[in-house]
């Protein structure tokens, strides 16, 4: 066992393959090509990895996926460990390398997610495999999917707040705008407020342009004890119900309980974060979410989009890559992907897309129906 010598834990490197269409490659092969290209980035020889933890796939559901990774990458790890918390998985896992590395447990932890889930399963197999996140005796056989859970969810808070359909639209065509300049993206054409609007209804009130594609693709971290160019400096969940019919109050679903840990445990205030990545499976995913972890009012965050608050050269950028709605969405390494932007950034390493200095990103990921939330808070080098 490594002695115990450090408080900390830094990310090294992170990188994304391209999102989108794959052909022939699996979810193990996007994983080893994401998991090579933030190794190669960290400097690291594979020798000095000792820890591994990978997200879940659905087209490759392997009993030990953390342990065949491993060997495919040639790894010899003292701890290998496989994750399942739908969205929040990438978070999660970024949560639990910190705690391994604040325990001395592993000293260097290559966190992975990757899934070929556009080309290697049938859209009608994946809607009926993400549907399993309902209740099994309620709401599956009633034939829910999980555009028609985020719907329902959609409902009761406009209902509740005065949201309209325009403000989840703005936001879609925010992402868009952002993905356009990542080559890595899987949706690039710009799209305005009034396509989102006119495009086919999915699950009344969300269309086709409120929900994010299925891609493929992978998503990878290295993280350590050494000094890095960012630091995980926080981290906190909460889970407040599993299922949709057992959620107390569409205005507390948990996100800002584990906000609140995160913050507390990174001595910070939601006032001193200045860059956001924030989960957006559906239009009203992120919306929900940036007002319920405070940083627009209830009913709130459209007027905020206007303004220019969320943009990459507003006060408070938004998931700069694009985020799941355009960036894409492969299964964990969707949302992990919201970590790989976020480091991206603080550490200044985006090249053309490079937005102004940033100290400060939280990380928001939920898994299920706004079920399982993590909350993650990373801070650049040098900041203070």
């Amino acid at each position: 066992m490594p002695e115990r010598h450090t408080q900390r834990a830094y990310v090294l490197a992170a990188a994304t393959t391209r999102f989108g269409r794959h052909e022939g490659a699996s979810a193990l092969d996007l994983m080893a090509q994401a998991a090579n290209s933030a190794l190669a980035q960290s400097g690291l020889a594979r020798g000095d990895i000792d820890g591994v933890l990978c997200g879940y796939a659905t087209t490759f559901p392997h009993l030990m996926l953390g342990t065949l990774l491993s060997e495919k990458l040639g790894l010899d790890p003292r701890y290998a460990h496989g994750m399942h918390m739908g969205g929040a998985t990438g978070a999660a896992m970024v949560m639990l390398a910190r705690e391994l590395l604040r325990a001395g447990t592993c000293r260097r932890i290559l966190v992975v997610a990757g899934e070929n889930r556009l080309t290697g399963q049938a859209v009608d197999t994946s809607i009926q495999t993400l549907a399993q996140v309902g209740e099994a005796d309620t709401e599956v056989p009633n034939g829910a999917s999980v555009p028609a859970y985020y719907a329902l969810l959609a409902s009761a808070y406009m209902h509740r707040t005065g949201t309209r359909r325009e403000a989840m639209a703005g936001f879609a065509a925010l992402m868009r705008h952002n993905a356009a300049g990542h080559p890595h993206a899987h949706l690039r054409e710009p799209i305005t407020v009034d396509q989102v609007l006119a495009s086919r209804p999915i699950a009344t009130p969300l269309h086709l342009l409120d929900c994010c594609p299925i891609s493929d693709g992978a998503a990878a971290l290295v993280l350590s004890a050494d000094e890095g160019p960012v630091q995980v400096i926080g981290a906190g969940q909460a889970h407040r119900h599993q299922h949709l019919s057992a959620m107390r109050d569409v205005l507390d679903t948990g996100a800002a309980r584990a906000c609140g840990r995160a913050l507390a445990d990174a001595k910070l205030d939601r006032a001193q974060i200045d860059y956001l990545a924030i989960y957006d499976s559906f239009t009203i995913t992120l919306l929900m979410l940036l007002e319920e972890l405070g940083y627009a009012p209830r009913g709130g965050a459209g007027a905020r989009l206007r303004r220019g608050d969320f943009a990459a050269s507003g006060p408070l950028p938004l998931n700069t890559h694009g985020g799941l709605l355009s960036f894409g969405h492969s299964g964990v390494a969707g949302g992990l992907a919201h970590v790989v932007e976020a480091w991206t950034q603080l550490a200044g390493r985006a090249g053309e897309r490079q937005i102004a200095p940033r100290r400060r990103a939280l990380v928001h990921a939920d898994g299920g129906v706004l079920s399982a939330h993590v909350s993650l808070v990373l801070q650049a080098e040098g900041a203070t």
